[in-house]
This record gives structure tokens, sequence and C-alpha cells, in this order.
């Protein structure tokens, strides 16, 4: 297998000489959603920019830009107030996105803008809100898709205090619509009661397909959506093959023959992480990533026999070129290019007229930006710089870090140096522990609010972000490995990375202190409980603490108990209560910092009070903080500077 190695040309980072602040976070910009018009020399794409004083808004905000592919002529086309995101190009050149703009609509709509100067003004008037859309390649249709909304009737009754909700009966649907530009009227495509997820129209204009379950669930749409194909602008949904579990990118060949998509192997992997080619006509599919040791994010067609993937590589992400062969046995492949950047590549669009590759990445010093480069190129050129206050920042020390399981598996981890180290010395730890279990720490970019990396590297910590088994990366293999075990052996992991920092001479082992959100959270309150006498804190974010009861209340029950548990908890009730944080409170010690959104349908904040009352219960140092409107994360601004703030606290009281 041939590697090139992807240079990233980048601006030197001068005057470094200041830590990084929260209000440095709280102020980053993110770019995102690029989009390469048909001539290949300019790319319309999105950035998301802090709220400015003046603004009523406590949330960022999403604009659309525009550059020349050499970075030139750079424009911003929409601004605040108003949301704007999806940019594509038009038939005639000009621009397409999405926006809520209640003077013209109280519901999400398609807005047109032209790129030689002019207003916005609404492409479509549809009834309910257009969540993802997309143009035919002939330019003929937009189809997009929109839930049902409630009849005027129901309404009615709700204003009249007939306002009840019986779980689980309201069957909203999202419905696959088709946008007549001719004739500029709106239908549904096929009326069967299909929950659409994602779609890809063919090139050749003729067909769609999609994805969609049968149910409107979160569970049902993660684990028991099927692929379908129907006619365009109209026909009869015909599903084109049953795949076991989840699913992921599409892609339709040149030659509307074939379809690359992710998917899973089997109904308990966690991820949509391998790629599979279908043949749209017999409905034959193959495996062409078989045993790999990564995950796949996203697919394309470079050509007829051709596919680019991105994956997610250990701590690292590459862009790998698939050579397919008619006369190859189905799980042989040949795979020859690898471009791997030192970045960390997050999203990536192959031109396939003019051979480009755009991709957003980013690195130890910078959010995504934008870069362009020629396909099979060594290179690739930056050509976005949205964060320049980033300039004079001094960033700590971050590499990618093994060590060696109980069981003697290799366990990688993304270790962040304290921002003032001096070799020789012994510096208190902080874990920040990805969620999921199959979410993934990357050796990029790697501050954001609720991991506020840098941050804690200013303040004099080592900071470890540990990918134990279970997590992505890895390949299919590796991510079914805490199945039956949750909090076992994965948590072992972690204990043995400690071990390991210890063991180097980095790590005082009475200041360590561990954090992390959702399954992070979960991993922080075993820390908390079980294995006190490991951590001096703990900041529990959104975190499972009793796994029984979590399964009532989540919106996920299928997933965690299929995917990743791969058992139900009745059916072994003891080993689940004694996985839950909560079944070891005789044990606690630690003071743990809790946190909430109240508006968390994966965790509810139940999960978080039923910690908090039984640490109070036990007299141990307890903070419970919820966050009104919060879901899973924190959106708005005074909560994200809030919660920082409070975190870095509660490690220098009780881990320094």
């Amino acid at each position: 297998m041939r590697q090139l190695i992807l240079t990233i040309i980048s601006c030197s980072y001068l005057f470094a000489d200041k830590p990084i602040t929260a209000e440095n976070i709280l102020n980053l910009e993110y770019i995102s959603q690029p989009s390469i018009n048909v001539g290949g020399t300019r790319i319309a794409y999105v950035k998301s920019v802090p709220p400015s004083s003046q603004s009523k808004s406590r949330s960022s905000f999403r604009e659309v830009w525009v550059t020349d592919v050499d970075g030139t002529n750079q424009r911003q086309f929409t601004s605040g107030p108003n949301n704007s995101w999806s940019p594509e190009w038009t038939p005639d050149g000009n621009l397409s996105f999405l926006s809520l703009r209640k003077e013209h609509n109280k519901f999400t709509q398609i807005y047109t803008i032209p790129t030689d100067g002019g207003e916005a003004v609404p492409l479509t008037s549809h009834s309910g809100s257009v969540s993802s859309y997309s143009w035919s390649p002939n330019g003929r249709w937009i189809a997009y898709i929109s839930k049902d909304k409630i009849s005027i009737e129901e309404q009615e009754r709700k204003t009249e205090g007939y306002d009840m909700i019986v779980m689980g009966k309201e069957q909203l649907y999202n419905r696959l619509w088709i946008f007549d530009l001719e004739t500029k009227s709106h239908e549904t495509i096929f009326r069967q009661d299909l929950n659409v997820s994602n779609f890809v129209w063919s090139p050749d204009s003729k067909f769609i397909i999609f994805q969609a379950s049968e149910k409107v669930n979160i569970d049902k749409e993660y684990l028991e959506s099927s692929i379908y194909l129907v006619k365009a602008p109209s026909g009869n949904p015909r599903k084109i093959i049953d795949t076991p579990g989840k699913l992921g990118s599409m892609s339709i060949s040149p030659n509307n023959e074939q379809l690359a998509f992710l998917g899973a192997v089997s109904k308990n992997d966690p991820l949509a992480q391998s790629i599979f080619v279908l043949n749209i006509k017999n409905g034959k599919s193959k495996l062409v990533t078989p045993d790999f040791k990564e995950s796949f994010v996203s697919v394309e067609w470079i050509d007829d026999q051709t596919v680019i993937g991105m994956s997610q590589r250990g701590t690292k992400t590459a862009l790998s070129t698939i050579f397919l062969s008619e006369n190859l046995p189905e799980d042989v492949y040949n795979q020859n290019d690898v471009l791997a950047p030192s970045e960390i590549i997050s999203s990536f669009t192959f031109h396939r007229y003019t051979k480009q590759l755009v991709i957003t990445a980013n690195d130890h010093k910078h959010p995504n930006e934008l870069y362009v480069g020629l396909y099979n190129s060594k290179k690739m050129k930056r050509i976005t710089f949205s964060n320049t206050a980033l300039e004079k920042v001094q960033f700590a020390r971050q590499e990618t870090i093994s060590w060696k399981a109980r069981d003697g598996k290799t366990i990688q981890g993304v270790l962040t140096y304290p921002l003032v180290y001096r070799d020789g010395k012994r510096y208190p730890l902080i874990l920040q522990i990805h969620g999921g279990p199959e979410g993934v720490s990357l050796d990029g970019w790697n501050t954001r609010v609720t991991y506020p990396i840098q941050l804690l590297a200013a303040n004099g910590y080592f900071v470890l972000e540990p990918n134990y088994r279970g997590s992505a990366g890895r390949g299919v293999a590796f991510s079914k490995l805490d199945h039956d075990d949750l909090g076992g052996e994965e948590f072992n992991d972690v204990l043995k990375g400690i071990d390991h920092l210890i063991e180097e001479g980095f790590v005082d082992k009475n200041q360590v202190g561990t954090g992390g959100w959702s399954y992070g959270g979960y991993f922080s309150a075993l820390g908390a409980t079980r294995n006190s006498d490991r951590f001096k804190a703990s900041m529990v974010g959104a975190g499972l603490t009793n796994m029984i009861s979590f399964m009532g209340t989540t919106d996920i029950p299928y997933e965690m108990s299929i995917v990743h548990w791969n058992q139900w908890w009745f059916d072994n009730q003891e080993l689940h209560w004694d996985r839950s944080p909560l079944s070891h409170i005789n044990k606690a010690k630690t003071p743990t910092l809790i946190i909430h959104g109240m508006e968390d349908l994966r965790v509810h904040p139940e999960q978080g009070m039923e910690l908090w009352q039984a640490l109070k219960i036990k007299n141990v140092e307890t903070e419970f903080v919820l966050y009104p409107r919060e879901p899973h994360g924190l959106l708005e601004r005074p909560h994200q500077l809030d919660y920082m703030e409070r975190l870095v606290a509660w490690y220098k009281k009780y881990v320094k």
C-alpha cells in the first residue's frame, strides 16, 4: 500500500505569548458545509460566529460566505440575527441556503440570493420547516425533507386545554418532498409512511435513493432504517437492500448503476463504519473494507470503479482511494493511495470535473478551516483564516500516546502537557473522557466549551483523552470489545492510562481528577464512586448514574441495549446494577460536580439528581448545576462561560 503525505500549507503563529482563556473559546469561529460550484471556481461555506455584544441572542450564528478556490474574493452573503446554513449553488450560478426568517415565514425555508449583489428571497413557502434539501443535477427540481405537522383540529384542541401527551403515539413523519422549479409547486414524492433521514439524487436526475425507517423513533431510525429507491419526481418507493444496523453516508456512481454507502456489519455494530457497494439493478452488495482497523465516516465516487473514503484511524484521519474490480472476489479490494495529513480532516468534497478536493480540517492550533488542492496532489492549500486571535495564543504541547491494557491490547489517547512544563517534575492530571462509548478523541483541535483541553493545560494540568476499547477509529472488532462489559475492562483501559503516566514520571498519583460528558460523564461517575480512591475530583456532565433507571428515561433504550450493552438489563439485572455508579455509593468520597441541561432527552436530568442526592446523604462534597433550556450539551453563551469557570475552580480546589 503506497502512502502519500498530504502537506498542508498553513500560516505560522507569531507572538504566541498568552495562554488561552474561556473568552477565547467562546469567541471561536468554525468553518463547515463547503459547496463548490459547477465550474469548480468558487466555494460557498458556512461560518459559525459568536453573537455580537449588541445581539439579543445567547447562541452562535451561522453565516453563508463565498470564496474563490484560491482563497481570494472572500465575501459574506448572510448575517445575523438570521441563521443561514446548507449552501448550494443554483443552476444559474447563484446561491441557495436554508434560513428561518420570521418576516417571511415562521418555518425554515429554502432561500436564494444573487452572487452579484441583492437581497435573499424565499424560494419555497412550505407549510412546515425544511430540514435538508438538494437540487437535482438537471436543475429542474429540489428534493427536501420536512416533518409532518399536527392537524388543524388537533391544534385547536390543544388551545382548548386538550394538550395531553400520549407517549409513543404521535407519529409525525419526516417526509420527502419535491419542489418543481417550473410550476413552483410542492408535492410529496410518495405517500407511503416512511420516516426519511437521508437521501441522494442519481446523477441523471431520474431517481432518488433514501434511507428511512417505518416508524418515527430515534431508536428505529438508528437501528431499523433501510435503503429505498424512488423515481423522480414521483413514484412508489421500493426497498433495494436490507441492512442489519446503522447507516451513514451514501453516494451514487457516475453511471447511475452502483451505490456506495457506509453501514454496520451487524445490528450490534456500534457504528456505520464500513464501506459497502451495491449493484442497484440486482440488489447485490459487497463489503469492500473487511477487517479494516479504522472507522469510515464518509464516502464518494471518483469514477465508476473508484471510491474515496474518509476515515478515523486511531487518533488521526485519512482519505483512502479504493479501487474496485468486478473480476475480484467480493471480499477483495485494492487500496492504493492514502492521503494522511497531520491535520484532522472533518469533511471532504470531490469535484469530479476539475479533480479538486475541498476539505475542512483542523490541527493543534486552530479549529476547522477550508483547504483546496488537486486530487492525488501532495499539497493542499489553506484558504480561510478565521481565528486570527489564536495567532497570539500560546498552546500547550499535544501528542498521541499509547499504553498496554490489562489483557495486552494497545490503547491510545491524546495527551496535552501543562502549558508551563519542566522535564522531571510531576504534575496534576485531569481526564477528559469522550462519550458514546463509540466516540473518539482525535489529535487535532481538541478544545471546545464542554472539553476545554487547552484551558485546563493553561492552568497547569496534564490532560489525557483516552480512546478506551469500544471507541471509534480502530475498526469494527475494537468497537465491539466492550460488549456485555460496559464500565468493566473499558474503564480499566483508562486506569491503566493513568498508571502509565505515573510510571513515566509525568503525573502525581495523588493529584488526579476526571471529567466528561454523556458516556464520559458515566465514566467520571464511576470514578467518583466505585473507583473513588483514584480521583480527587470528578465532573459528571450529563452522565449515566443508574443503568436501570436510565433505560426507562432515555430516547435510545434499544441502541444502548442492543448496540452497546449487547443485552437487556432485565436479562442481567445484577450486572447492570453492578456497573451503575450508584450501586457503589458507599465507596464514594470524591468531590463531584454534576452538570446537566434541563431539556436533555438523551440522558434525563434525573440521572444527575440521583447521584447528587446520594452523595449529599453520604456527606460527600457535591454540587448539582442545572442549565435551563439546554439539551445534551450547552448552547447558550452565559451557560458555557459559567461551566468553564466552574470546572476550572472545582479542579483547582480539589485536585491541586
